[in-house]
């Protein structure tokens, strides 16, 4: 799990709800560098702040910071990806790898599955990338089988996006499913112990609570 003593390597910084819990407001203040979605710029620029890069299509970017700070603006017009996914790629391309997602989460419930469902494919693509929010941590899991840190009593929830995986695994209070044949299956369990194992068949989803 995420601490408030973890220093990220790079923060990516989304236009959700802004990060105040103890953890992420944490992540946030110690980052080396922090890549904004160009929504998330006026925020964090208003509050002291001054980041590594401003990334997105930039439909939601003030005028005045875009020409304020212009040096730092890095416009991606196409519109297969969002901005989230821009700012992500922008920090692969230069070769930061261990990256830390904030502000993802909240405001708007499309826009919270559509974030937290991409971590798969960064994954995929070479991050070492995790969401931290108020309340927990979304990590990425690859097929295969994962041992995950943990402590008895903490909440645990697994989500996969093909109803055809597979799934298996030990240390958590209630049975697992065959598959994850719909999104809340697997959802609200309980950590037993020290750790917990899952097996997954396709990448999936696992969210832990602070």
């Amino acid at each position: 799990m995420p601490s408030e003593r973890d220093v990220p390597e790079v923060v990516v910084l989304a236009d959700g709800d802004w990060p105040s819990g103890r953890v992420a407001a944490a992540l946030l203040r110690q980052a080396r560098c922090v890549v904004c979605c160009d929504g998330a710029a006026r925020r964090y620029l208003a509050g002291g702040g001054m980041p590594y890069a401003i990334v997105g299509d930039c439909d939601s970017l003030d005028p005045a910071i875009a020409a304020r700070h212009a040096g730092l603006v890095h416009r991606i017009a196409e519109q297969d990806t969002n901005d989230q996914t821009k700012a992500v790629r922008f920090c692969l391309e230069r070769g930061m790898r261990r990256i830390v997602i904030l502000g993802a989460t909240g405001r708007r419930e499309d826009h919270t599955l559509g974030n937290v469902s991409l971590l798969a494919d960064y994954a995929a693509e070479g991050a070492e990338v995790r969401t931290v929010t108020d309340h927990g941590v979304f990590d990425p899991l690859a097929a295969g089988t994962t041992r995950i840190a943990s402590r008895a009593g903490q909440q645990v929830s697994l989500f996969a996006f093909d109803p055809a995986t597979r799934i298996g695994g030990e240390g958590l209070k209630y049975a697992l499913p065959e598959r994850l044949r719909l999104w809340w299956v697997g959802t609200l369990n309980e950590s037993v112990g020290e750790s917990f194992t899952l097996r997954v068949s396709q990448p999936a989803l696992l969210f832990r609570v602070f």
